[in-house]
């Protein structure tokens, strides 16, 4: 069966093609950039390793899609002959707030009900919608699956979700802990204890997704206990650019004295804080590792701040779950900085954790234990794959309408 995958951005698509009963093979991938905006184009790689670039006028996601499908089904480029052969596409939604505890077959009701999510997640969900629109009005009889990034989380409990905020606040405008990164979590951690060979109904693990945005999550049996990112995806650790907590008192002491408003503090908090606001060099760790590797002293302090961070949140859900079995590094910065799973994971050895400092130093985003045989916790580094999971659970939902 081939499925499309989606993820639309405000101005981008992201889209996988799988052929999902032929061993999951990924038969094409790309991106469409640069919607509505001057210099649109589309990239598209195919699983033979053809690759192409179509810069052209897109002015709307609608349109993007169907550049998408032209290109899929074209004799010089295409992975698929016709668009026939298209029996589902699955989309990446944000935010399914408290509606959407699993992934759901699309119908009329269930995108009335994410739009009433929007206010959630308005930057991200809107042109998730989009996505789904467009696939409605372009091939009406393909089936359509939505995976929320939130729903992994929806097995925490109420008093590891709930703010301490009146409780009139949560019942009248759902603002609770609903957390992100839940597909990548669920996927790594399932592979975990794949290469573990272990169930994962008897494994405590703690999954880190360190990227420019970056969560950690406690998965206890199988389940979400508690994660870092809360209502929105500023809460928790620091980020590229996201402050990560802080004093909602602080925040309202900077908004008195800047003289600011709520657009200019939430740009403060999203776009201009985490490891730029600090570093005053990048968002991009690489480069803060080069300042600080240079003498840049609030370079070295970004890092500091950054591994502290993850180390209190490791350290809190250990405690949290009763133990740990397996730490998983996942996200381009988790897959990709040995030295910084290095300096994290020596707070650890207090455990029994052992790592392999050869093969961690050698490892670059590949899959793999870095922990010793000896060591009492399995420290593994796995690429993320939230595609494939998107394209899983639309093939399971749709596989029984689909000829």
């Amino acid at each position: 069966m081939k499925i499309l995958v989606l993820n639309c951005g405000s101005s981008s698509i992201k889209y996988q093609l799988f052929d999902i009963e032929n061993s999951e093979t990924l038969l094409a991938k790309g991106i469409v950039e640069k919607i509505g905006l001057l210099g649109s184009f589309i990239k598209n790689s195919r699983l033979d390793g053809d690759e192409v670039k179509l810069v052209g006028d897109i002015f709307d996601h609608q349109q993007g899609i169907e550049y998408v499908l032209g290109v899929l089904t074209s004799k010089k480029h295409g992975s698929i002959q016709s668009i026939d052969e298209l029996k589902a596409v699955g989309h990446r939604v944000v935010h399914g707030g408290e509606a959407f505890k699993g992934s759901v077959f699309i119908n009329d009701e269930v995108i009335n009900t994410m739009e009433e999510c929007v206010d959630l997640a308005p930057l991200h969900n809107p042109p998730n919608l989009k996505g789904i629109y467009a696939i409605k009005e372009l091939l009406p009889n393909v089936p359509q699956g939505g995976v929320f990034d939130t729903a992994f989380h929806q097995t925490m409990e109420a008093a590891t979700y709930m703010y301490a905020i009146p409780y009139s606040l949560y019942k009248k405008y759902g603002i609770r802990k609903y957390g992100f990164h839940g597909t990548s979590h669920r996927y790594v951690s399932d592979r975990a204890a794949k290469m573990l060979n272990r169930d994962i109904k008897d494994l405590k693990i703690i999954s880190c997704h360190l990227g420019n945005g970056a969560s950690i999550a406690a998965i206890k049996n199988g389940k979400s206990i508690d994660t870092s990112m809360g209502l929105t995806p500023v809460e928790g650790l620091m980020m590229g650019t996201r402050s990560g907590d802080l004093d909602a008192g602080a925040l309202t002491y900077i908004m008195q004295k800047e003289e600011i408003g709520l657009s200019a503090t939430n740009t403060l908090i999203n776009k201009h804080s985490g490891m730029l606001g600090i570093s005053g060099v990048s968002s991009d760790l690489r480069e803060v590792e080069a300042a600080a590797a240079d003498g840049n002293a609030r370079a070295q302090l970004s890092l500091q701040m950054y591994n502290n961070r993850i180390v209190k949140y490791i350290g809190a859900y250990i405690a949290e779950m009763g133990g740990l079995d397996a730490l998983i590094f996942t996200g381009g910065i988790g897959e990709n900085a040995n030295n910084l799973r290095s300096d994290i994971l020596k707070n650890f050895g207090y455990m029994g954790l052992i790592l392999d400092e050869k093969l961690n130093n050698e490892l670059k985003a590949k899959e793999a234990i870095i922990s010793t045989k000896e060591s009492a916790v399995a420290v593994l580094v796995i690429p993320t794959n939230e595609e494939l999971v998107i394209a899983r659970d639309t093939y399971l939902i749709v596989k029984d309408m689909v000829k």
